[in-house]
């Protein structure tokens, strides 16, 4: 079943952001709601210090207009890391998109972080080369043909 977030609602669940999610499923949608709004402070003090880019930069001009968490593998309460599928809609320069990815996560010191994820296909969900938008080869991570 669709669970569309709002960019009105902190955190898609009516959580203030100031809270510290409990799961990392909670934070994913903290996350989402952090980039519907533009609120780079909150998608940095949440994206893991190893992988986390020198500019945020969560406002480019999209329009996030909904989500859908797809799968949760982990990411309990009682767990350390876990992963995350979703599918996030958004509007661009006028044009409709759709963007799927499957985020990892860790819990450090009690606060779960965004460490980094994989996007993929919005229909087929097979993985996508990140600086062309095409295909890569399941089993090595390589372009296809």
């Amino acid at each position: 079943m669709s669970r569309p977030a709002s960019p009105d609602v902190p955190g898609a669940a009516g959580r203030s952001l100031s809270e510290a999610p409990a799961t990392a499923e909670a934070l994913m949608r903290a996350r989402y709601a952090a980039f519907a709004r533009g609120d780079s402070a909150f998608l940095a003090s949440t994206w893991h210090p190893s992988t986390r880019p020198a500019d945020v930069g969560a406002d480019d001009g999209t329009q996030w207009r909904g989500l859908r968490v797809l799968d949760t593998v982990r990411g309990g309460e009682g767990d350390d890391d876990g992963l995350v599928e979703f599918i996030a809609a958004y509007r661009l320069d006028g044009v409709r998109g759709e963007m799927r990815e499957r985020s990892r996560f860790v819990r450090e010191d009690g606060q779960w972080l965004y460490v980094d994820g994989v996007h993929l296909d919005p229909l087929t969900g097979a993985p996508l080369d990140l600086a062309t938008g095409e295909p890569l080869d399941p089993a090595t991570d390589a372009p296809l043909g």
